[in-house]
């Protein structure tokens, strides 16, 4: 099913316009019960991208500088059912990997999500989640700082900051061959990071706002991806970077998107990733 790699493909990418009248961009977390949406106050626009097949080209592109990197990894849990079992086998292999892979010191996980994607069946559920149809990057300034106080012991926060510090989601799929619905990836190097990106605010019901980041459209931009990835396959994905003087990638703009070159009897996209705070001494 593999065996046909095109170059390059068309896909839709959805880019958020913001707000009128120089409002803060938000949008609600929880879904209303009623209407099972989200209330939210940008609007979005479809473009059509050329993303490019990384396949055969695949150590192109590094975290530092095109911000993700493509990894050859075979996990030993591999079930994905059980979040409990999750947390018990997968992240401790999970923190090891990532920590050969970038030479980190220290690494803490803090949450992952599961994506099924199941056609006509509503997100309003940890179970149910399906993948993001919108060019997004995880994480803000902001946002990457109040991570680092909410997962770590308030005693080493300031000791950990003062040192490089990263956000790195670690992507793979859990089912054969993901050419249903891939990732794709936007090279760090084609955004204009002020002039390309939108903070919004995530309202919850209980407690402060997150945020997170929309990506506002941009010819040059360069997206990619790594058609049909296994399970035996892996992408680590750069959220923030607190090293932001022009020497390396600070994020990557991604998103789910439908490609038109996936076979009609392709299995329908299922992933996990996972999201770790990255330290270094």
């Amino acid at each position: 099913m593999v065996a046909f790699n095109p170059t390059s493909t068309i896909g839709n990418i959805v880019y958020i316009v913001p707000p009128p009248g120089g409002i803060r961009a938000s949008q609600e977390v929880e879904h209303n019960a009623a209407t099972r949406t989200r209330a939210y106050n940008f609007s979005t626009v479809d473009k059509k991208m050329v993303i490019e097949n990384l396949r055969g080209k695949e150590e192109s592109v590094t975290l530092d500088t095109a911000g993700y990197q493509f990894i050859r990894h075979t996990s030993k849990h591999s079930a994905f059912t059980d979040d409990e079992e999750i947390e018990r086998e997968y992240y401790p292999e999970s923190v090891e990997l990532i920590k050969k892979l970038t030479g980190a010191s220290k690494v803490v996980l803090f949450d992952h999500t599961i994506r099924r994607r199941r056609p006509g069946q509503i997100d309003d559920h940890p179970q149910r989640r399906q993948p993001i149809p919108q060019a997004h990057v995880d994480q803000t300034l902001a946002s990457s700082i109040a991570r680092v106080h909410r997962h770590i012991p308030p005693a080493d926060v300031p000791f950990l900051l003062e040192k490089r510090f990263q956000i790195i989601n670690l992507w793979r799929p859990i089912s054969p061959n993901a050419l249903d619905w891939p990732l794709a990836l936007c090279d760090f190097r084609s955004v204009d990071r002020k002039e390309d990106t939108l903070p919004i605010a995530l309202v919850y019901p209980n407690r402060e706002p997150g945020e997170t980041m929309g990506v506002k459209y941009n010819p040059n931009h360069k997206w990619t991806y790594f058609r049909g990835m296994t399970p035996d396959e892996a992408v680590l994905l750069k959220c923030f970077d607190s090293i932001q003087d022009g020497s390396v990638a600070i994020f990557t703009p991604h998103t789910g998107f439908e490609d038109p070159s996936t076979p009609e009897d392709a299995p329908l996209r299922e992933s996990i990733e996972i999201r770790a705070l990255v330290f270094y001494d």
